[in-house]
């Protein structure tokens, strides 16, 4: 399971439409929950897509990337996963989304907007390329 803050959560899903045809991507930093225990997001760090197709394709540049992970540590968080959005299609991995997924049980949120908006997420697992869904959760500011 991983839960969102309204906040942060909103902020994924405006970046998302934002976006309009390309597809939006970044990093999720909060606590790591592993041994079953959900990951809880605080901060969603956006980056830019440098993908050469990002309308169906999205890449974070790495030094950006490593930048961003720096700022989530230097902020006392861990990554907990990456998100992205599927201007139109649904809210689940594609085959590319798996074959270029690198963090080992981390979340992986999209953001599908054909239609109304919907927030999926998969935590991959590392091995052969599985994803495994898990739920998405929505908290009121404290």
């Amino acid at each position: 399971m991983i839960e969102f803050p309204r906040a942060a959560y909103d902020e994924v899903v405006y970046r998302a439409y934002g976006g309009g045809e390309a597809e939006i991507c970044g990093v999720l930093a909060g606590s790591f929950g592993d041994d079953g225990e959900p990951s809880v997001v605080e901060r969603a760090y956006e980056a830019e897509n440098v993908a050469e197709t990002p309308q169906i394709r999205y890449l974070i540049d790495p030094e950006e990337q490593f930048e961003l992970i720096e700022r989530a540590e230097d902020d006392g968080l861990d990554v907990v996963g990456f998100y992205h959005s599927h201007p139109t299609g649904p809210a689940n991995p594609s085959e590319t989304d798996a074959a270029r997924a690198a963090w080992p049980d981390r979340s992986y949120v999209i953001c599908a907007l054909d239609g109304y908006p919907f927030v999926g997420s998969w935590r991959w697992r590392g091995d052969d390329e599985e994803f495994e869904q898990e739920a998405v959760v929505v908290r009121s500011e404290r």
